[in-house]
């Protein structure tokens, strides 16, 4: 059994914690509000500019015409992973470093054993882990969310489709959490280049859509997908920030709880170590006053 002064330190390091957690629960909470108005507010625009992109690059064939919807033999393939730049976030970096491995493993095996997967890590969490792995890297880009905006978000999205149109990635994914709830992020790993058509349902939806192109339809098209692939890149980082903060925010409460929990065990097991202490001392007392009556 551990000694009342081993006890008591204990008491003391967890109680410490308890307050750490408590203090980055609330941290979290507070940024996570600022975080989940900026995606709810992106949502509705992004998706919306990503149907209308869809919708132009169907009409008359125009995907066939632009470089960022040229489908080629996946040869070269790049893969966009948001983490953290921090951690004590429960499993929101490893669920995509997995989903990432996942990916290479099922759908680009042939292209990893050439040596021929990228990978561009917005995020240090992820940087690290695939660095160490000895996984070729495509930029640095680990303080992103210390100054989160799109300007700096836009230099990894610019440099991913300067690669595409370059023709050193035939196929750019991007795996990152989507934001649902405090409690709940969930994996996405969506195509982000070469773009993707309108499903059959989609396309035939908007098959009586009439659009009036002003300037000229190639000017409008030129303009417009560039924008709107980095305003996707931007959304999908604002989703991971936002899922990040609500990740940390229910493990420094989970973890507040248990720190609670140990703290009842702990001094539940210093009163019965203490109370121990003093019934030996008793009957030591109580023994040793016997032995001098006996004595005499």
């Amino acid at each position: 059994m551990a000694s009342l002064k081993e006890v008591r330190n204990r008491i003391v390091s967890v109680g410490s914690t308890q307050q750490i957690t408590k203090a980055m629960k609330m941290v979290a909470a507070a940024k996570l509000r600022r975080a989940q108005d900026n995606i709810i507010r992106m949502r509705p625009y992004a998706q919306r500019l990503n149907n209308i992109l869809s919708n132009l690059s169907s009409v008359q064939g125009e995907a066939g015409q632009n470089v960022y919807a040229q489908k080629r033999d996946v040869q070269r393939v790049l893969i966009i992973a948001v983490t953290s730049d921090r951690g004590l976030c429960g499993a929101f970096n490893s669920n995509v470093m997995k989903a990432v491995n996942n990916l290479v493993n099922e759908r680009y095996s042939a292209q990893a054993a050439a040596g021929n997967i990228e990978v561009m890590a917005i995020g240090k969490k992820g940087h690290e882990y695939f660095n160490k792995r000895n996984m070729p890297m495509a930029g640095d880009f680990t303080g992103v969310f210390g100054n989160l905006s799109f300007e700096t978000v836009r230099v990894a999205a610019e440099q991913a489709m300067e690669g595409f149109r370059a023709g050193r990635y035939d196929q750019v994914d991007i795996v990152y959490n989507e934001f649902k709830n405090v409690a709940t992020q969930i994996i996405r790993t969506e195509q982000f280049l070469p773009i993707q058509e309108n499903t059959t349902e989609q396309a035939s939806a908007n098959a009586n859509l009439d659009y009036i192109f002003e300037p000229s339809k190639e000017e409008i098209i030129e303009q417009l997908i560039p924008k709107s692939l980095k305003i996707q890149v931007y959304k999908a980082v604002l989703e991971s920030n936002a899922s990040e903060h609500g990740a940390r925010m229910t493990a420094m409460d989970k973890a507040t709880e248990n720190a609670g929990e140990l703290l009842k065990q702990l001094k539940l097991t210093y009163n019965r170590t203490r109370q121990a202490a003093i019934t030996t001392e008793i009957l030591e007392i109580v023994g040793g006053a016997e032995a001098l009556a006996a004595s005499r």
